[in-house]
């Protein structure tokens, strides 16, 4: 059955894990901690797996992808670099980092309750992504 709630669901889960690509690709490299850097590595490969299960989720609902809002987008990349030119810390990335997670976090829940009728797997695809950002701020702290 497709219902427009699951599309929904599984549209805002697509454009949480490309957002979250793009942002440990924009300070991946200025990363000095190497453990840091894995860390963010594979965290961006979760991200990418789940995506690829949202996008044929998403084929079998024949829906298209959905990608970040461009303000969101263009607001991150701001901060990110601001915040980075004046402090180019590993410290200042995971703070930056964990903000995105918290945000994400909070954004998923929201469209969680929003979507009330959405099937059982993209709810559950949803709680997979939440626990990815969970999981990822609490390796961050060590670095704050």
């Amino acid at each position: 059955m497709n219902n427009s709630d699951t599309i929904y669901l599984l549209q805002e889960c697509d454009a949480g894990t490309k957002m979250a690509v793009a942002s440990i690709d924009e300070v991946l490299e200025e990363i000095s901690d190497s453990d840091m850097k894995q860390l963010l590595s594979e965290s961006k490969e979760h991200h990418e797996k789940l995506g690829n299960e949202i996008h044929a989720l998403l084929l079998r609902h024949n829906s298209i992808e959905k990608d970040p809002n461009p303000i969101a987008k263009s607001m991150s990349w701001l901060k990110t670099n601001m915040k980075i030119s004046i402090d180019e810390s590993d410290a200042t990335i995971a703070d930056l980092i964990t903000d995105g997670c918290n945000m994400g976090i909070k954004s998923l829940h929201k469209y969680l309750n929003q979507y009330k009728a959405a099937d059982s797997i993209s709810k559950e695809i949803c709680s997979r992504l939440v626990s990815i950002e969970e999981k990822l701020c609490r390796d961050l702290r060590c670095y704050l």
